[in-house]
């Protein structure tokens, strides 16, 4: 869904400045709003594309607490334009779910329902249900905006038949220690001329370039949701990316060989021995799973400048739109759908559907720490292959020490212009200090308008 969104990006946050008038500025759009009102009527709903059996079991969990509630959904992607052009007509869904990273820029606008007072009618402390740093994806001006569901770490993933051959071991796969981490690539990595045909580690350079940058040291904004793109602090991840991508023949030769991964295939990089090892979000290993009579995985974490275990926050989002018709069944519906119940609901579904295609169960990880290990407690079982086991139990290690991207009206756009920065880095286009400069000169611009008042 990111990669259609992101081409409305620039004409929505563009429209932006076109609503303010009509979004009350600075005041609060749910200040005359009862939340604690009995639900009821026609909730307009617009999220939840080809729902799976995580999506549908949820869904239905909701509906059977809605008594009276008739649920109409719209459940196509979201898209940046299309949300500004229903919000301008005044054809306002009731809820509308959305990357993370979309809601301060909305809620910096006043198109947004600050949702504290959601909350606090429905007994939820943000900080109990969710993690720490998936509430501050969603936090501006000491106000929470959204209802977040979903947070997958990333962790290193290793092809131990690649990694025995070569005579690498698993912590050789450290990223606070650089000169060994290269090492290790040069053991593992092959080509044909010019050309890699097997890479050492994919780093996912633009990916995972957030993780690279603020896990070594970086930042992205400051505590006002202000760019920092040029931040100095900023070069150490981008350098450690150029390093890992030019000692396996640069990164022009990487990125393609990399796009010809069959990722989700036969074929995939894991099966065709293409990688000693990739960073990979905790969802992965589930597709890797159908293969595991042909691989042999093992994880480690990514680790920060410091040598701990760090991850990043990412996810999506429900949000009630300034203006919406039936708030207080949105409000009832989105922490229905987040709740412990819900989600529990969420991983008999799974566990149902992994034992009828003889899959590995390797947990579902929701945004709330809670239901994270009841799922895991009742339904994630000993696989019978000790490699997979330890990559579950890896990610489940690495999901407490996540950090937010930060919460900024900017977001995507910040988000957008560093993967420019680092893009140009790696092909040797610009200088880090350069690329970071003409980044921070984008996103600022960004940023003054969808603040401008």
């Amino acid at each position: 869904m990111r990669n259609r969104t992101l081409v409305g990006v620039a004409a929505g946050v563009a429209s932006l400045a076109l609503l303010t008038s009509c979004s009350g500025g600075g005041e609060n759009p749910a200040a005359d709003v009862d939340f604690g009102a009995t639900p009821s009527g026609t909730l307009a709903a617009w999220g939840f594309e080809n729902a799976d059996d995580v999506g549908q079991s949820r869904l239905d969990y909701a509906a059977g607490q809605l008594d009276g509630v008739e649920v109409t959904l719209d459940a196509t992607a979201f898209d940046a334009q299309k949300f500004t052009t229903r919000i301008a007509s005044g054809d306002v869904p009731d809820v509308v779910q959305m990357d993370r990273r979309y809601v301060t820029t909305y809620a910096a606008q006043g198109l947004l329902m600050p949702l504290d007072a959601c909350f606090e009618a429905k007994g939820v402390n943000p900080t109990e249900r969710w993690y720490r740093n998936v509430v501050d994806d969603v936090t501006y001006q000491d106000a929470v905006y959204a209802v977040s569901q979903f947070y997958q770490p990333p962790a290193i993933l290793l092809n131990m038949n690649v990694l025995n051959e070569a005579g690498v071991t698993p912590e050789e796969f450290d990223t606070s220690k650089m000169d060994g981490l290269l090492a290790a690539v040069g053991k593992i990595y092959q080509a044909s001329g010019s050309n890699p045909t097997r890479l050492g580690f994919d780093p996912v350079a633009t990916g995972q370039g957030g993780l690279w940058v603020l896990g070594m040291g970086g930042q992205l904004t400051d505590d006002a949701g202000t760019p920092t793109l040029d931040d100095p602090a900023n070069a150490a991840g981008i350098d450690a990316l150029k390093r890992i991508t030019d000692a396996q023949g640069g990164y022009a030769a990487v990125k393609s060989f990399t796009d010809s991964f069959d990722t989700f295939g036969d074929a995939n990089q894991f099966v065709k021995n293409q990688v000693g090892a990739q960073i990979a979000n905790q969802w992965y290993p589930n597709v890797l799973g159908a293969y595991r009579d042909q691989i042999s995985l093992q994880a480690v974490p990514f680790r920060d400048a410091e040598g701990q275990p760090f991850s990043l926050a990412s996810g999506t989002a429900f949000v009630i739109p300034a203006g919406a018709k039936n708030p207080a069944a949105a409000c009832a519906w989105m922490t229905d759908l987040t709740s412990t119940d819900a989600w529990m609901a969420a991983g008999s579904a799974r566990a149902s559907t992994i034992e009828s295609k003889g899959g590995l169960n390797t947990g579902l990880f929701t945004g709330s720490p809670e239901a994270d290990e009841m799922i895991r407690d009742q339904f994630v079982v000993p696989t019978g292959d000790a490699g997979f086991d330890q990559v579950i139990s890896t990610y489940y290690d690495v999901v407490s020490s996540g950090r937010s991207f930060g919460s900024s009206p900017a977001g995507q756009d910040i988000q957008n212009e560093l993967n420019n920065a680092i893009t140009a880095v790696l092909l040797g286009d610009k200088t880090t200090e350069q690329a970071l400069a003409d980044a921070q000169q984008a996103a600022q611009r960004a940023f003054d308008n969808a603040t401008a008042q």
